[in-house]
Parts: structure tokens; C-alpha cells; sequence
């Protein structure tokens, strides 16, 4: 009684189970159209030995079998092609409740991180970080600074010092003489005799050193 007046609860359906449901129907059409397409074609062998033995009448009804065979096998044809719409149709209406409860959850969630998130804690949060890069550059700076007696040096008396430093180190270098690499013994043949030596020219940077050392070594 109260099924009929609150009416019969809604079940869900379970598509998987369907489509599986549909393919055992598929298959089992597809094994009856088998048999009948091999019976049709007895019916034919038959009909072709009965013409062969003159007897008309027998084949006529071969082929009125056949004949009702190939009806059913049309039927059944159908009967698979309805199947196979159906399974398309639902596989597709799967493929879109799923879609769509995909979306609904994730616009869910997002409202759900946007209610959580406000736009004043965000102001809030972004002034802090901030505030905290700025006193860590003006710590890295003290850090930086030159303490104690390292505070008191003179930048420009220490540049000074260092050119001096420099100017004595290239002075050191034109003092010194210029060094030749000793000269190897050539062993001569007997019987001939050892060639002149070729006077060695000087380049002009080579005579501008030499006179340069001479002045300083006055």
C-alpha cells in the first residue's frame, strides 16, 4: 500500500552491467546466424542433388526453406544492428554523465578554495613578505659593513699604495738583464770549415731596453 502511494523507489542503473548484458545478447544473435546461414546453405546442396535426380518437387521445397532462413537471418541482422545502437548510445550518455559530474566536482572544489581564500589575506600576506625581504636586505647590509679597525682604512691611500706596489714591480723588471738562451757546440766534419757566424740584428724594441738599462745604470 505504501509503495503505491509514495510509488516504487528509483534504481540506479548500473551501465557496465548493461553494456555487458548487451554484448552476451549480441553474441548469442551472432551464434543463431551462424546456424541458420549454414542451414540455408544445405538447403541449397540439397536443392542442386534433387535437380540432379530430376526431382523438382523436393528442390522447390529446399529453396522455400532457404527462403525462410534468409528471413530469419535478416531479422536477426536487425535485431544486432538495434543492439549495437543501443550500446553506442549508452556508452555515450556514460562518457557524458561522467564529464559532466567531473566538472561539477571541480567547480565544487573551486568555490570551496575560494571561499577559503580572502582577498584581505592575501593583501595581508603579500605585505608581510614584504616587510620581511626589506628587513633582511637591511640586515645583509649591517652584516656587510666594515667593522672595528678595518672601518678606519682609507680607500684611497690603499689604491695609492697598490700603484706604488705596481710601478716598484715593473721598475724590478726593466733592472734585469736581458737573458740569452747558451749557445750549443755544432761539430764540424774535418775537411771543412766551420761557417761565420751570421751577426744577430736587434730589433728596435730590443735597443730602445738596452739603452733604457744603461740609462738607469747610471
Amino acid at each position: 500500500m505504501f509503495n503505491r502511494l509514495l510509488g516504487k523507489p528509483k534504481q540506479e542503473i548500473n551501465v557496465p552491467l548493461t553494456l555487458e548484458k548487451l554484448t552476451e545478447t549480441l553474441e548469442m544473435l551472432e551464434k543463431k546466424e551462424n546456424v541458420l546461414l549454414k542451414k540455408a546453405a544445405a538447403e541449397v546442396e540439397k536443392a542442386k542433388e534433387f535437380a540432379k535426380n530430376r526431382d523438382k518437387r523436393a528442390a522447390i521445397n529446399c529453396l522455400k526453406r532457404k527462403r525462410l532462413f534468409e528471413q530469419q537471418i535478416e531479422h536477426l541482422a536487425n535485431y544486432q544492428l538495434r543492439i549495437h545502437d543501443s550500446m553506442i548510445q549508452l556508452e555515450g550518455a556514460k562518457a557524458t554523465t561522467e564529464t559532466v559530474d567531473a566538472l561539477r566536482t571541480g567547480a565544487a572544489a573551486m568555490k570551496a578554495m575560494q571561499k577559503a581564500t580572502n582577498i584581505d589575506d592575501v593583501d595581508k600576506t603579500m605585505d608581510e613578505i614584504n616587510e620581511q625581504t626589506e628587513n633582511m636586505r637591511q640586515i645583509q647590509e649591517a652584516l656587510a659593513t666594515p667593522i672595528g679597525a678595518a672601518a678606519d682604512f682609507d680607500e684611497d691611500e690603499l689604491e695609492a699604495e697598490l700603484e706604488e706596489l705596481e710601478g716598484a714591480e715593473l721598475e724590478e723588471q726593466l733592472l734585469q738583464p736581458a737573458t740569452t738562451a747558451p749557445a750549443v757546440p755544432v761539430q764540424v766534419p774535418a775537411g771543412r770549415q766551420p761557417a761565420r757566424p751570421v751577426p744577430q740584428k736587434h730589433t728596435a724594441e730590443e735597443d730602445e731596453l738596452a739603452a733604457l738599462q744603461a740609462e738607469m745604470a747610471l
